[in-house]
């Protein structure tokens, strides 16, 4: 959509008061009837389902508004007077609109640009559940929507179990188009339950499609073919290989709006053309139940670190601090307990950063000291901060789990999926993240989330029986992708590393020391640790050739 539309729409929204069956001019009423509200904030939350809207209105006031979890991307800009809105960043932009090293610093921290920066200076992205209001000259953007967790006070067990039931096999009817729905199997949790589910409500079996690698660790497919015969699924596999890695990479990089460094992203692209070359145009994905009932690891890890808060703080500042500080704290068996207190006196949001990759390798060894004039190093974990103190709940793992919404789901996930589905040419649907199910999760307890220290407890002890027992008691993988081991292995990847990290090198971002460091010697020594970072500075240089060639800091 180009920004020179006065109106645009995407998405399947459901309107209050408008049934489902509505004609598109019908619904174009309903959006605008709403948008002209003085403050449309309050209707807006009514609204179910994903979306975008956007309208400019005769008097030049403009309103844009998009879904709870963004998955309908809005992009926008300020010309002159006017506010003009696409749901591309790239299509605002045109040819000359300059970049924006800060976002280039958070793409290097997230390996994604979160929003509301673009990589285009002064090109925004609306928020997921924000509205945007642009009237005489002023613009405000704010949540029309915020996360509110109430626990049921006295909840019942098998009701809940028997009502999360019903409500999946609802969400994933929701998800339906014509019947013809495929989906995503990785073997895991939530694909899982969807592919059980769509079977069930469809009245047939299910076609699933799952992405393998011939390399040791990587690989889950026999947790997919589990899954398909349990639920009697027609199940098709595709083992992606470096070749097809070389072949993908600079389309898919291309194909997104800005640099976006999640290496999922190409399987995903893979198991979505094995789909589509079978004649499916709709699949469904089961990302967002990790988010919504506790699958997540850090859940658990962080909620270990916080217990050093329970601690006196006395005993805590004159005891276990001195001591785990001086010598005795790098002794062998103490070295563990320094390096739990050092962590956990760190507070959250930025605790979740501990391990982030760009601040463990050393800012001004990783970038190039004009390059890091020009932006604020800790701008990521300001914005953080901002996000996390905005969510209010007392509880740690529900506060995760609304940030993740919008930095796990909103900046990373779902644009993999969307993104690599679209280029595709496919459609997918997220009966995980249906407004029921997000409604059920927002009311039940928090350690029916994370019960002690075991992940989604609730929604493994509902879901037994329907799900085999080799998935519920997994460990949670995806489609992780062995870059780096194939990196350091295959010559026509090798290749392809070394060119694009060589050109990137000359663009004054990052240090051409390092990356002749980072290829020669740290992607041999610990090819999974760092070739993610090769992967990230790859997929930066493989977006700035398509879209900005001559680009130099």
């Amino acid at each position: 959509m180009t920004s020179t539309a006065t109106f645009l729409s995407t998405g399947q929204a459901g309107l209050p008061g408008l049934p489902a069956d509505a004609s598109e001019a019908q619904r174009d009423a309903a959006w605008q009837q709403l948008l002209s509200q003085t403050d449309p904030g309050p209707a807006l939350g009514q609204v179910t389902g994903r979306f975008s809207v956007a309208w400019r209105q005769p008097s030049g006031r403009t309103v844009l508004a998009t879904d709870r979890f963004g998955i309908e991307p809005l992009c926008y800009r300020i010309v002159g007077h006017e506010l003009r809105f696409a749901t591309r960043a790239d299509d605002l932009a045109g040819d000359d609109a300059d970049l924006d090293p800060q976002a280039l610093f958070d793409y290097l921290y997230f390996h994604v640009i979160p929003s509301p920066r673009t990589v285009f200076r002064n090109i925004f992205r609306l928020p997921p559940g924000h509205v945007a209001i642009y009237e005489r000259g002023e613009l405000r953007v704010t949540p029309y929507w915020t996360p509110s967790f109430k626990a049921d006070p006295s909840p019942r067990l098998e009701d809940l179990k028997d009502e999360f039931k019903q409500i999946l096999a609802r969400s994933v009817q929701r998800q339906l188009r014509g019947g013809d729905a495929a989906c995503f199997l990785s073997g895991g949790t939530d694909s899982s339950t969807v592919a059980g589910m769509l079977s069930r409500v469809a009245g047939r079996p299910a076609d699933t499609y799952s992405i393998g690698f011939e390399a040791e660790g990587y690989d889950e497919m026999a947790f997919a073919r589990i899954a398909a015969k349990h639920f009697g699924c027609r199940h098709h596999e595709y083992y992606v290989t470096p070749k097809d890695l070389v072949a993908g990479i600079a389309k898919v990089a291309a194909h997104y709006d800005q640099p976006f460094g999640n290496s999922s992203a190409l399987p995903a692209y893979y198991c979505a053309r094995k789909a589509h070359d079978d004649g499916v145009r709709h699949l469904l994905a089961g990302d967002g139940g990790d988010e919504l009932f506790g699958g997540n690891t850090r859940y658990a890890k962080q909620t270990v670190f916080s217990w050093y808060g329970r601690v006196p703080g006395p005993v805590r500042e004159l005891l276990l601090q001195p001591a785990f500080a001086s010598p005795l704290g790098k002794l062998p068996l103490l070295k563990k307990g320094a390096s739990y207190i050092d962590q956990a006196r760190v507070p959250m949001p930025d605790r979740l950063q501990s391990y982030n990759l760009l601040t463990r390798l050393g800012m001004t060894d990783v970038l190039e000291s004009d390059f890091l004039r020009r932006v604020d190093p800790l701008g990521p974990q300001k914005q953080q901060r901002q996000v996390w103190n905005a969510i209010k709940t007392g509880q740690l793992v529900d506060k995760m789990l609304a940030f993740d919404w919008r930095y796990t789901l909103a900046d990373t996930d779902l644009p993999k999926v969307v993104g690599t589905t679209g280029l595709a040419e496919m459609s997918v649907g997220f009966p995980m993240l249906d407004d029921e199910l997000l409604a059920f999760s927002e009311r039940l307890p928090a350690d029916y989330k994370l019960r002690g220290l075991k992940l989604r407890w609730f929604f493994k002890e509902a879901l037994k029986g329907f799900l085999p027992d080799e998935i519920i008691v997994k460990k949670k993988q995806g489609f992780g992708l062995p870059f780096g081991v194939w990196a350091t292995r295959d010559e026509g990847l090798k290749a392809l590393a070394a060119d694009s990290l060589g050109s990137l090198s000359t663009r004054g971002i990052v240090r051409p020391g390092f990356i002749d460091e980072l290829l020669k010697h740290r992607l041999q020594e610990h090819p999974g640790y760092y070739g993610e970072m090769v992967w990230i500075l790859m997929m930066m240089e493989q977006w700035l050739r398509a879209k900005r060639p001559n680009y130099r800091v």
